[in-house]
């Protein structure tokens, strides 16, 4: 069969490869048989093609993304390649450039090519400082809207802690916006500060006031001294937060003393918080320096994630930024974020499920029905040639096919000259 080609309608596919855990099965990959029926995964069809032994995933969901600030690298790029580089070519791309106009081609180019990637959700963080919350969020709420039937999007608003202040400075307004918006998550970066804990405190009352979950970048440094992540794990337990809490980053972990390391984990596992993990922008950053010293990377930045999973912390991977200053790469694929979690994580030698950190359970942290190959749940597959993991992660998987309600899509990406208009300096 040409296989970047499948029958429309009530299709059986046989001698598919799934991972066993995404079947309620032991080990590691099973041969199987997917039936389509009217959109869903239903019953056996008449009509029947053997995939030989193409790999299947349900869509997949990305659920830490910046979507606001994609694509603005080839108008400021990251000077030198560091953090503070990264922090302050945006500020000022940000002052200077993000309009409503300027936005949201921007946005959803990012979306067309997670739509052809095969991602069926994504959270993404929006920069929040006044006055930008009223520019970016009534245009994030109208992609919501626009993109419903395809993606499903949520937003967490981004404000440095030292940003933050109670309802009655700018803050609470950025946080009645997240509240008036469907799936609005309450988020704020943690950094050392003489009086962080109550300003956690504070987060943690505007959230909960509001019914809002909390989304945190945390630590996303490699000076082992910064431990925002215990203070965090600490207040979520000191106040009663009962929303779900998510931290991302946490490269600190790794840089620490390994008691010292774990016994933050363990905190985070009593907790009960979740963890995403940020592999690529953190490989692309960390341990970086500045521009014109040649000096190979030694510390890596990746968070503990074997450890996490050890202690039943729930982790995921997401793409983080793409084509801007923290990340001069990436294409919102969560097929590339697998390849690269498991080359740069040594997932590959481990457990047998970490699958389910590209899927069901980030679809748990953010709180949308799980991604499903069972009877009943939607067909929205991503179906790779490749029969087994190395034939998976040896290539880009470029001839994928991407089903959404059982219908193949095309999965042309959007061209980058589209953009041009919106680089000229």
């Amino acid at each position: 069969m040409d296989f970047t080609k499948l029958p429309h309608g009530g299709v059986t596919l046989t001698n598919v490869t799934v991972p066993a855990c995404l079947a309620g099965l032991e080990g590691d990959l099973v041969r199987t048989e997917i039936s389509i029926d009217d959109g869903r995964i239903g019953d056996p069809q008449p009509v029947a093609v053997d995939m030989g032994g193409a790999m299947v995933f349900p869509a997949f969901v990305d659920m830490h993304t910046h979507l606001d600030k994609g694509h603005i690298w080839p108008r400021s790029p990251n000077p030198d390649g560091t953090f503070a580089g990264a922090l302050a070519t945006v500020r000022a791309d940000s002052a200077a450039r993000w309009s409503a106009g300027d936005l949201r081609p921007r946005m959803e180019f990012s979306l067309r090519a997670a739509f052809a990637h095969g991602t069926r959700a994504i959270r993404t963080h929006l920069d929040s400082i006044a006055p930008q919350d009223d520019i970016t969020w009534p245009v994030f709420r109208e992609l919501q809207e626009d993109w419903a039937d395809r993606i499903e999007l949520q937003a967490a608003c981004l404000i440095g802690c030292d940003k933050w202040t109670d309802d009655d400075g700018p803050f609470g307004h950025t946080a009645d916006l997240v509240a008036a918006t469907r799936g609005g998550v309450l988020g704020m970066v943690t950094y050392p500060m003489g009086d962080l804990r109550d300003r956690i405190r504070g987060f943690f009352a505007q959230a909960a006031a509001r019914g809002l979950d909390a989304d945190f970048h945390v630590d996303e440094t490699m000076d082992a001294g910064v431990e925002t992540l215990r203070d965090i794990a600490e207040l979520k337990m000191e106040t009663g937060f009962s929303g779900r809490v998510v931290v991302g980053h946490c490269c600190s972990l790794s840089a620490q003393d390994e008691g010292r390391a774990l016994d933050t984990l363990d905190l985070v596992a009593k907790a009960g918080i979740d963890v995403v993990s940020l592999p690529m922008c953190n490989l692309y950053l960390q341990d970086r320096t500045a521009e014109g010293i040649a000096r190979t990377p030694r510390r890596r930045g990746i968070t503990l994630v074997h450890e996490m999973r050890a202690r039943g912390i729930r982790v995921s991977f997401a793409s983080d930024n793409t084509r801007d200053p923290f990340y001069a790469y990436g294409d919102m694929d969560m097929l590339e974020v697998m390849r690269e979690a498991t080359r740069i994580g040594h997932l590959d030698h481990s457990r047998a499920d970490w699958v389910t950190s590209f899927l069901t359970e980030p679809a748990a942290t953010c709180g949308i029905a799980a991604p499903s190959l069972d009877k009943g749940a939607p067909a929205d597959l991503v179906i790779c040639k490749a029969r087994n993991w190395t034939e998976l992660f040896a290539r880009p998987q470029a001839d994928r096919i991407v089903l959404r309600g059982g219908v193949q899509i095309d999965r042309k990406l959007p061209d980058y000259a589209e953009l041009d208009d919106l680089m000229r300096t």
